[in-house]
């Protein structure tokens, strides 16, 4: 059974009072069976027997406690808050062999922490590529202090995804077999906004919407636009964002963008929005591949939802060139910068996996947290965690820089647990790896988030401060397919 239960513990201050509440999920791990695209029922991961999977809502400030019980009786799961720091609560970050040992079916799990960060986040499982079976499901942390609180009437979450008839495990182990030498992803049989073919949503005329927008596919990145609508982005990946005008956006699997859309004062017409699969990713379309999913804002139930108009070409906004809301500055020079070198290449299996400086990851036997925590005067030797977690072992405030070189010849979302990250440079296309003279002009006040697209045979410098004490899994995507990190 759901159950959200408020306990309010008011935290006084001298002249003022702050409320924060301990706000519980109870969440039961099944089986059910969904068929969102009206061609084939399969067997879904759901939460106490349904799917689509609830949303988790909390305010800045509070304690989210979720009791999670695996009760899908023939695999191990865990649940990852995507975008959470866990700053201090690290063991609660959900990375299966990472900061915990994998929940077995039958047994339970209890996660317990405080959320201090207001924005657009999802939760979902880290055991290998689980999540596309149904475990996703979109965390939204509110906030009553966000400067842009007054522009907007009311919230709408979406969430945009990739749809598979087949089970990961049947996928996976396709995936990395000597049949597929070339490492090629398998293609979805569909999108899904708000895990349907064709949602609606009831708006105002007049009114202003915040849009939370994410990602929580396999695979695929999605191209969105809202016909006869303009956008600002305000936040992306939970760092709000000076007002920027956006006509299109580009959304990779695990990235957030929310944006302010006002209403036409007229309820004479509904209006499509679409989210188009990129197929540059896909090493073939197979023949009959719709890659689009069309919702509607709809401002009478007595109109009709008109099919999308096609478009000429895909055109959309940069996300390098947002800004900040707290005008946070370009940290300073680097007190440590490492290179991650991306390649996919072939094991004496005949598979095709990810490799990180030559190195493919390969889950310790010992969650990597745990072996820290009882290594002593050892737990900054590199060697203890094995070599094949690839692991870096940082100074506590360190600012780091990470140079990511893609030498592979399609494109790669990266995601950092724990913190977010400045964006110093991103190449185009075709650049090669990075060298001195790529860093000429950085930007003086760069654009954060936890989720950053690197371009084909590119590279891009990221830089962040080592302000949490944890452990910070790197890794290229798709994440629902096994790679190195």
């Amino acid at each position: 059974m759901l159950s959200p239960l408020p306990l309010i513990l008011a935290l006084l201050f001298p002249a003022t009072a702050v409320l924060a509440a301990t706000v519980t999920y109870d969440f039961n791990i099944t089986w059910t069976t969904a068929n969102p695209d009206g061609l084939f029922p399969r067997r879904t991961m759901g939460i106490n027997g349904k799917w689509p999977i609830p949303t988790i809502e909390v305010n800045k400030g509070d304690r989210l406690i979720v009791n999670m019980h695996n009760g899908l009786g023939d695999q191990i799961t865990s649940l990852h808050f995507h975008g959470i720091f866990q700053n201090g609560t690290s063991y609660m970050d959900g990375p299966a062999k990472v900061t915990q040992c994998p929940v077995a079916p039958g047994q339970s799990f209890k996660y317990d922490f405080v959320v201090n960060q207001p924005g657009t986040y999802w939760y979902h499982s880290h055991v290998k590529g689980q999540y596309p079976d149904g475990l996703r499901g979109a965390l939204i942390v509110h906030d009553n202090d966000s400067p842009h609180k007054s522009l907007y009437d009311s919230e709408v979450v979406l969430t945009f995804s990739d749809w598979y008839h087949e089970q990961m495990p049947k996928l996976i182990s396709r995936f990395l077999s000597v049949a597929n030498p070339t490492g090629a992803e398998p293609v979805p049989q569909c999108a899904l906004i708000n895990e349907v073919r064709n949602a609606k949503i009831k708006v105002e005329p007049g009114k202003t919407y915040l849009f939370r927008m994410i990602n929580i596919g396999a695979f695929a990145a999605q191209y969105v636009w809202f016909e006869g609508h303009t956008m600002r982005v305000v936040e992306v990946d939970g760092v709000y964002t000076k007002p920027m005008e956006a006509g299109m956006l580009y959304l990779t699997a695990a990235q957030r963008v929310s944006v302010l859309i006002t209403m036409k004062n007229s309820t004479g017409d509904n209006f499509p929005f679409v989210g188009s699969m990129d197929q540059d990713l896909f090493d073939q379309v197979p023949k009959g591949l719709d890659p689009n999913v069309t919702g509607h804002l709809v401002y009478s139930d007595s109109n009709k939802n008109p099919p999308a108009k096609e478009i000429p070409e895909f055109n959309p906004f940069d996300d390098f060139l947002l800004e900040p809301e707290d005008g946070e500055a370009l940290l300073e020079k680097p007190d440590y910068s490492f290179n991650l070198d991306v390649v996919m290449d072939n094991l004496n299996d005949g598979a095709n996996y990810a490799f990180f400086n030559e190195i493919t990851y390969v889950a310790p036997k010992v969650p990597t947290l745990y072996t820290a925590l009882s290594a002593g005067e050892h737990a900054t030797n590199p060697a203890i965690y094995g070599r094949d977690t690839n692991s870096f072992v940082l100074k506590h405030n360190q600012v780091i820089e990470i140079i990511l070189n893609n030498l592979d010849p399609g494109k790669h979302p990266f995601h950092l647990h724990g913190h977010n990250f400045q964006l110093v440079h991103r190449s185009p296309d075709d650049s090669g790896p990075y060298n001195s003279t790529s860093l000429q002009n950085p930007p003086k006040i760069p654009m954060r988030r936890d989720v950053v697209l690197v371009r084909p045979n590119g590279n891009l410098a990221l830089r962040f401060r080592a302000d949490n004490p944890d452990m910070s899994p790197t890794t290229p995507l798709p994440r629902a397919f096994p790679c190195s990190s």
